[in-house]
């Protein structure tokens, strides 16, 4: 129930899980920060996770090779 962050290569997307897991149904609200960055909230408010498309352009290697593979 803490902190995780996930890669998948395939779609070139990180998530990062501030709350772990995510249960069907519970992220209500979408923000786009920008094309690439989209924060989800539940219901009242609270930030669930970020995720974070074309990530190898956004994110260091270091970053993407220490996150669990999808």
């Amino acid at each position: 129930m803490g902190m995780k962050f996930e890669y998948d290569r395939k779609v070139d997307a990180a998530y990062v899980y501030l709350v772990h897991p995510i249960k069907e149904g519970q992220a209500k609200i979408q923000r786009c920060l920008n094309e690439d960055i989209i924060l989800d909230f539940d219901r009242k408010g609270k930030l669930l996770g970020v995720e974070i498309l074309n990530a190898s352009k956004i994110l260091n290697k270091k970053a993407l090779l220490k996150a669990q593979a999808v």
